[in-house]
């Protein structure tokens, strides 16, 4: 999900542009950041992209061809390990057609050859289209085991500085970093709920309920996904509900106007007043439990699934809703 039809590098009045380090690697949370990995390289570029490169973190080099077949096979293993490996190493592909002079030097005479840079010069390689297996063999060997889990915890740590900026109002820099966690990793579901909760909170309803309605089956069954697609099903129901002047009038008229407070409670749900909301629907369950087949604590619990269980709201209020079914 990366390039011109990124759905995440959308702006919140500003734009994604924020970076994070994810596995070593600083992720710019833009379309750019997708090649930063896996790239091509030119006889001209090769310095800059391989021997600079490579004082940084070890670098892969494939030199591969069109016509070439094991080339061909060798390519998607390849680079899905090295994205695995998340920053550990990089992967530079030189096409030895257009550009011969480097494998001539090199003295390689049949491809596809991986080469391996470190600290500016060739350290190892191997040559043929070798399993994922061993070409993982081959990199834990170069860089050392352990890159994937490294990169899982730095992406954690990133998701979750991304949901207290999130929490605190910052959608723009919780953006940022949501963003940047998915150019490294498109299909992290914590990633594209925190996306679509800050699309919510811009302001952004049609564009969120766009971007989870075009998630892979899998992806879409994720609790977070699906907390938010019930966050995007309470706010169009609000819309249906009428004025809160008037149901806050018509609730100083008949405290007892069960129908009204739930639809009340439901609105400053979605206007983000959700102590508010949750004292409606506690007041009912305080008064007649017996109300809708017990709706005010069904319709609570339901505001919990989108707050979250560790929400200050939803901490708040399943306290006094305890107390009030166990007393």
């Amino acid at each position: 999900m990366s390039g011109p039809n990124n759905p995440y590098s959308g702006s919140f009045g500003g734009g994604l542009h924020g970076t994070v380090n994810l596995g070593g690697q600083p992720a710019s949370a833009g379309p750019a950041a997708s090649g930063d990995l896996v790239k091509d390289t030119t006889t001209a570029a090769f310095g800059r992209d391989v021997i600079e490169e490579s004082q940084r973190q070890p670098v892969l080099v494939d030199f591969w061809a069109p016509w070439c077949g094991p080339c061909r096979q060798l390519a998607p293993a390849i680079e899905k390990v090295v994205r695995e490996a998340a920053g550990k190493v990089k992967l530079v592909k030189l096409n030895i057609d257009d550009h011969p002079s480097i494998p001539g030097q090199l003295g390689i005479q049949s491809i596809p050859a991986v080469i391996a840079f470190a600290g500016g010069r060739p350290v190892d390689g191997f040559m043929g289209a070798i399993p994922e297996s061993e070409i993982r063999q081959f990199i834990d060997k170069l860089a050392g085991p352990g890159g994937a889990d490294d990169a899982q915890a730095e992406i954690d740590a990133a998701l979750d500085e991304a949901q207290t900026l999130l929490d605190a109002g910052d959608i723009n820099a919780a953006g940022q970093l949501f963003g940047a966690v998915l150019q490294h990793a498109p299909e992290n579901p914590r990633a594209i709920a925190g996306i679509a909760r800050c699309m919510i909170e811009a302001g952004q309803h049609e564009r969120a309920r766009d971007l989870l309605g075009n998630l892979p089956e899998e992806t879409a069954k994720d609790d977070g996904i699906q907390a938010v697609l019930k966050q995007l099903a309470q706010i169009e129901e609000a819309r249906k509900l009428g004025d809160p002047a008037a149901l806050e009038h018509a609730l100083a008229l008949d405290p007892d106007d069960h129908e009204s407070r739930i639809k009340l409670a439901k609105i400053r749900n979605v206007e983000g007043k959700r102590e508010e909301a949750a004292e409606h629907l506690l007041l009912i369950m305080r008064k007649d439990r017996a109300y809708g087949d017990d709706a005010g604590r069904k319709e609570l619990v339901q505001f919990f699934e989108t707050w979250g269980p560790k929400d200050p709201a939803t901490v708040a209020a399943r306290r006094k809703m305890s107390s009030i079914l166990f007393s």
